[in-house]
């Protein structure tokens, strides 16, 4: 018998080795049968609470993995819903760059350092898009343009930053991705 306690094991035993003791031999073809159904029984109800102790112990770890997981993520939502703010943020300082000696504009540039600092003690990082080879897991193609020099698939230009959550995509960044020229094209 294969099992994790040992002491469970042992007393098993004994009781079965008790209760073959007391089975008198002669013309006892009856009582064996019983006691063999007693220890199919025993042993049924010994794999039973092996297997619900396994679920049990599986559980506990899925609850912990999940309980994990789920304040690990708990500020996406959050996170998700500020984006669109950083974008409208971003155009203001755009706006403000017109004068960057304007206190406005330095004002501006301390909320943004700021707000960055945030993001990255949130686990927000930003997508790495421009140069690199699209990729529709984590850019959105939003056109396509010619480009000579390029290689077609690469990525010319984000329209829209995204954004990571440590290794979960909170928004995917909005791209225009170079195309071949077209060498006579047919209509």
């Amino acid at each position: 018998m294969n099992s994790k306690d040992p002491e469970l094991e042992n007393e098993v035993e004994e009781e079965l080795s008790e209760g073959a003791a007391g089975c008198p031999d002669a013309g006892g073809t009856e009582e064996a049968d019983a006691f063999s159904a007693l220890e199919a029984d025993v042993l049924k109800w010994k794999e039973l609470a092996m297997r619900t102790a396994a679920d049990l112990e599986n559980y506990r770890k899925r609850a912990a993995r999940e309980r994990e997981e789920s304040l690990r993520y708990a500020k996406q939502e959050l996170l998700e819903e500020l984006l669109p703010i950083l974008d409208n943020f971003d155009m203001g300082m755009q706006a403000a760059a017109q004068d960057k000696g304007s206190m406005i504009y330095v004002g501006m540039e301390m909320v943004r350092k700021q707000f960055g600092e945030f993001l990255a003690g949130s686990g927000v990082s930003e997508v790495e898009a421009e140069g690199r080879p699209f990729d529709p897991n984590l850019h959105e193609a939003v056109s396509q343009e010619e480009a000579a020099g390029v290689e077609e698939g690469t990525v010319l230009r984000v329209t829209r930053r995204g954004f990571l959550l440590r290794d979960r995509l909170l928004r995917p960044a909005s791209v225009v991705v170079a195309k071949h020229a077209g060498e006579g094209e047919q209509d």
